[in-house]
């Protein structure tokens, strides 16, 4: 709730906090990063327009699909020009990071399924074909890095 003595449309920090559903610092964080302005002091105290709630929750959830603050940045400022060409450009280099995530998390997926039906069938004498795989791959790691 906005105090009676502000305008409607303007918030201290930590109404835009709350409003915004974070904290007094990550504003301040996001100012020293240029995703918010800094505004002038007025009546000894800064205000803040009620829209920059929209634009944390928008950075918030930007942050949520991957996208660093740098990107962001640029997704700001990209938007404040109306560039949907070059926003277009930016969201699909993220889908294919995110492809390339879903692919390796794939084959992950794939490696373990059969890591983990090789160790149900394998007999209690035999090591176990997770910990040999694992082992291996150690060593693996190992050897490509002293060579």
């Amino acid at each position: 709730m906005i105090d009676k003595d502000h305008d409607a449309d303007q918030y201290t920090i930590g109404q835009l906090a709350k409003a915004a559903g974070v904290g007094v610092e990550t504003i301040r964080y996001y100012q020293r990063r240029d995703l918010l302005p800094v505004p002038t002091v007025s009546s000894g105290f800064r205000t803040y327009p009620a829209s920059l709630a929209e634009r944390i929750r928008f950075i918030k959830r930007a942050q949520e699909l991957g996208f660093s603050l740098d990107e962001i940045a640029n997704l700001l400022m990209l938007e404040d020009g109306n560039d949907k060409q070059a926003i277009r450009e930016v969201a699909q280099e993220r889908l294919l990071q995110v492809q390339a995530k879903l692919a390796d998390l794939h084959r992950m997926e794939d490696m373990l399924t059969q890591l983990i039906q090789q160790c149900a069938s394998s007999t209690q004498q035999a090591q176990c074909p997770i910990i040999q795989a694992l082992a291996s791959v150690a060593t693996d790691t190992a050897r490509s890095c002293h060579n």
